[in-house]
């Protein structure tokens, strides 16, 4: 599995369930039952707001084309009940992968109770920053996550494609919104890492969803070219270098390294690349000079890398020195290069990685964790009532290896797209600075070139890796933004 790909998979998933191809199926028959659906009545405080809430953790049966039952999708959904606003918007959330649950987003940033710690002392306990006192929430877990299944005889190909995977997110999205009596609210819909790329594939065929915005999460930018691919990430390095202290900092926050190493990137750094074999020998080394200065890697290095720096020849060299290599999914985080090897993507250091902070207020609301199972099981099982023999899966490392790809790369011009045909559309962009996997000035002209309208783009940078929520001292201020993207 190719660095990049296997990157894509979340660090925040923290119950894989081994599971091979067989026990993907092992889901019982649509034909001989109706499907499940918990609902529970709740109360919380978010964003200094006590609300009331109700929670909905529901099957969705999919079908083929003959109407023959093909799968369970399972949303969880958080309801407001205490404020009877028909402006009210509702919002659609999915992480990425391909394999990858909701956990994150769910359980990291947006839902109402946030996972605190790893192992045996994991708890679920109030998460204040929800967004829930402004938007409803409907967490998506497609198939072969979450509790989502196939169904006994159905080929689970059929929905890991990236043309079978957004056709099922997009009926589950517009049957929720039917089945729930929310067809004329605002609608939103978010997505992280290949979340984006769902995101976007859902937009190009949801034209009828009629979305009034979409928010993208370490936006999947993966620019093609012979100079493109190492122009969009040069920022990434400058700013993973600033922060080791490998370069200096000369009074230069962490935006200023970033904008400074963008404005070299689309000038002097792109004309050396396109100038290829006839670049004066002169020039290429001022360049290579410039770049050492800007990431801390060796002049010499640079020049016998033709001035084209790799994700690997960064991440591995920067540090070198000190026996250390940097994180992908965090350019901040580290591991020793002589460490024991570990399956992909735990392989990466910046897996989960947050900065260390002070100690914030301590954790309410701590839910009890029912005998033999984690927080998260107990969590749907024992608090929202949600009955199922199948045991959730954070991340599905099968349904990656099975994705279909389809041949397609970028797919962000279904965006520009689809804004250019609803002058409604908005977009949210959110960014981490230390994000090596898809670096922020990829994502940026990626958007550019999808023919998104600067004007209805909101464009949010944050201190922090590919998911910016990690760190505890981005979440008000993520959430803030939000609100604000949905209820402007």
């Amino acid at each position: 599995m190719r660095a990049s790909l296997r990157a894509l998979l979340m660090g925040a998933c923290l119950t894989l369930a081994p599971m091979g191809a067989g026990a993907v199926l092992a889901a019982p028959s649509a034909a001989v039952r109706a499907p499940v659906v918990a609902t529970t009545q709740h109360v919380g405080t978010f964003n200094g707001q006590k609300v009331a809430y109700k929670a909905i953790v529901a099957e969705t049966f999919l079908t083929d084309g003959a109407g023959a039952p093909t799968g369970s999708l399972v949303t969880t959904a958080y309801v407001r009940t205490d404020a009877k606003d028909a402006a009210r918007p509702v919002l659609f959330l999915f992480n990425g992968g391909p394999g990858a649950s909701t956990t994150p987003l769910h359980f990291g940033a947006f839902g109402p109770k946030k996972r605190t710690e790893d192992g045996p002392n994991q708890r679920m306990v109030d998460n204040p920053d929800s967004i829930l006192d402004a938007v409803d929430l409907v967490f998506i877990d497609p198939i072969g996550t979450g509790y989502s299944r196939p169904f006994p005889g159905v080929d689970g190909k059929t929905f890991w494609s990236r043309s079978g995977d957004a056709a099922a997110v997009k009926t589950v999205m517009a049957q929720w919104l039917k089945a729930n009596g929310r067809e004329a609210s605002p609608r939103y819909m978010l997505g992280q890492s290949y979340g984006t790329t769902r995101a976007a594939l859902v937009a190009g065929i949801g034209a009828d969803l009629k979305l009034d915005g979409v928010l993208l999460f370490a936006l999947v930018g993966n620019p093609a070219g012979l100079e493109m691919p190492y122009v969009t990430t040069l920022p990434t390095f400058a700013t993973t270098a600033w922060y080791h202290r490998k370069v200096d900092r000369a009074g230069r926050s962490v935006q200023d390294v970033h904008d400074e190493a963008v404005e070299f990137a689309r000038t002097a750094y792109v004309t050396a690349l396109i100038k290829g074999a006839s670049l004066p020998e002169a020039e290429k080394r001022a360049v290579a000079e410039k770049m050492s200065a800007m990431i801390g890697l060796p002049t010499e290095f640079i020049l016998a890398k033709d001035l084209r720096l790799s994700r690997e020849d960064f991440m591995f060299n920067l540090l070198k020195d000190q026996g250390l290599r940097t994180g992908q999914l965090d350019g901040r985080a580290t591991a020793r290069l002589d460490a024991p090897a570990r399956r992909p993507p735990y392989d990466d250091p910046g897996m989960g990685f947050a900065e260390p902070r002070p100690a914030g207020p301590a954790p309410t609301g701590a839910l009890p964790v029912g005998k033999g199972m984690n927080a998260l099981e107990s969590y749907f099982k024992d608090t929202l009532k949600f009955r199922t023999g199948e045991t959730y899966n954070s991340l599905n490392l099968d349904v990656n290896a099975a994705w279909d790809h389809q041949g397609m790369a970028d797919v962000n011009g279904l965006l520009g797209k689809a804004m250019q045909a609803s002058p409604k559309l908005r977009l949210f962009w959110a960014a981490g600075y230390y994000d090596v996997t898809t670096p922020p000035y990829g994502a940026r002209y990626a958007l550019d070139q999808a023919g998104v309208p600067g004007e209805r783009l909101t464009a949010a940078y944050f201190d922090g890796g590919h998911s910016v929520f990690t760190d505890p001292g981005n979440h008000a201020a993520l959430s803030a933004a939000v609100r604000k993207f949905v209820r402007p």
